[in-house]
């Protein structure tokens, strides 16, 4: 009974929560421009089953956050439906979503109105072209026009997700920054990880949470951050004379959050589990098992008997990713197949 537990002393108390594999860009860093063989529909989640595994999470396993991740979960059409349903649990969780943003102008407001509190969007440059070459569409005026629409919706703070490209990203830094100030919206630059779907991630061409913080300091005045990080993957500096809106509407010092996946890891300080949208639990982004919650639900088990499974996988939840380690594997599923 209780909440997840792991060997390492951890306390599990926020779900990720992938509901489809599916994306409408084709990032380079994520999957081929042909994209990938999709999930079958009858392998996936539906509404119901979704909803019955977050319940349990919150009544019985401790959950207090869950976040809605995909692929695009945009793309799901019942995803409003689904929102809906699990803020009006009891003891109801905070919800989030990230999104990449390309049609959130049209949802922004049925988010807001179902209960989601705030969205990341994922952003890596400013320069259209690069944009373009990055996602493999020509989309950049959708997803501002999504920030904008969030924003505007009271889904706060509104955070970027940045991944920097090898060849100009560190150039982009700096200009997401300003944006993320003049706008109101909190910047996330996020180390790339090795969860390409075709195994092209090197260490060598991945830009450094040290570089990215050198480059931002040429322009702003970042000073660190007297609030205590707790289990959140971002370092986080104030930049100083700048000034932001909380999601309560106060105003607050603006801050930057790098996050050192690959060179500073926070592993040791991890409270997230992840469901995936054909009900795998994983413990670890870099997980190389997984735990069949969809076989249970579809077998007939009662939640006691799914609470159980989930737990014993927590338990046996490894130290840390390994990618430092000779022996590292990369997971068989790429990002989109996971959740972020």
């Amino acid at each position: 009974m209780g909440p997840m537990l792991d060997t390492h002393g951890r306390t599990t108390r926020d779900l990720r929560v992938s509901v489809t594999d599916r994306c409408n860009l084709r990032c380079t860093y994520c999957m081929p421009a042909d994209g990938l063989d999709w999930l079958p529909a009858a392998d996936l989640l539906s509404a119901d089953e979704m909803v019955r595994l977050i319940r349990l999470a919150v009544d019985e396993l401790g959950i207090t956050a869950v976040r809605f991740t995909g692929g695009e979960p945009l793309v799901r059409r019942d995803l409003v439906d689904i929102v809906a349903a699990v803020t009006a649990l009891p003891g109801a969780p905070e919800v989030s979503l990230t999104t990449n943003g390309l049609s959130l102008r049209r949802h922004a407001r049925a988010l807001a109105d179902a209960g989601v509190a705030r969205v990341n969007v994922s952003l890596d440059t400013l320069d259209r072209e690069r944009f373009a070459a990055i996602t493999r569409r020509d989309r950049l005026h959708d997803v501002l026009d999504g920030l904008a629409a969030a924003h505007e919706a009271g889904l706060r703070p509104v955070k970027v997700n940045a991944v920097l490209h090898p060849d100009g990203g560190l150039d982009d830094a700096p200009e997401l920054l300003r944006m993320s100030l003049r706008e109101g919206y909190s910047l996330r630059i996020i180390e790339q990880m090795p969860l390409d779907a075709e195994h092209r991630w090197s260490r060598a061409a991945m830009i450094t949470a040290d570089q990215v913080h050198e480059r931002l300091s040429r322009e702003f005045d970042l000073v660190p951050d007297p609030a205590p990080r707790g289990a959140s993957p971002a370092q986080t500096w104030l930049v100083d004379g700048h000034w932001a809106v909380d999601g309560t509407g106060r105003r607050v010092p603006a801050k930057v959050g790098i996050i050192a996946s690959v060179t500073r890891p926070f592993c040791g300080d991890c409270d997230r589990t992840r469901l995936t949208a054909d009900g795998q639990a994983r413990t670890c982004l870099f997980s190389t098992v997984e735990t069949d919650l969809r076989g249970l639900l579809r077998s007939g088990a009662d939640d006691a008997a799914v609470a159980d499974a989930w737990r014993v996988a927590t338990w046996g939840k490894l130290p840390g990713h390994a990618i430092d380690d000779p022996g590292f594997l990369q997971p068989d599923r790429p990002m989109s197949a996971i959740g972020g």
